[in-house]
């Protein structure tokens, strides 16, 4: 951890690992949506909630940063469950045959 704030270095690994975790998001709200739809909205709350208080109770910066860029990418990730589902339904991306859709 010297290291990073010696030469100032952690600022562009907080910048990768944003980067990182909300590129791990997008195939994630494709996945989920196509195996449980947007019922499994609350999961991605709870673990919003989780890294928010994550981010609250750890003292290092770099860990409590990278909690709240996970809580809110949570968070985010609920909306795009939604809107995935609409994407869906426009025929953008494919409909899980074991599953009954509401459209």
């Amino acid at each position: 951890m010297e290291f990073l704030n010696e030469y100032h270095l952690i600022g562009l690994l907080i910048g990768i690992s944003t980067f990182l975790i909300i590129g791990l998001f997008h195939p994630v709200v494709v996945k989920a949506e196509y195996y449980w739809g947007t019922r499994c909205w609350w999961i991605f709350l709870l673990l919003g909630i989780a890294g928010v208080i994550g981010s609250l109770l750890v003292d290092n910066v770099l860990i409590a940063s990278l909690l709240g860029v996970f809580a809110f990418s949570s968070f985010w990730t609920i909306k795009e469950v939604f809107e995935q589902e609409e994407r869906v339904k426009k025929g953008w991306f494919p409909k899980n045959p074991n599953r009954t859709y509401p459209f």
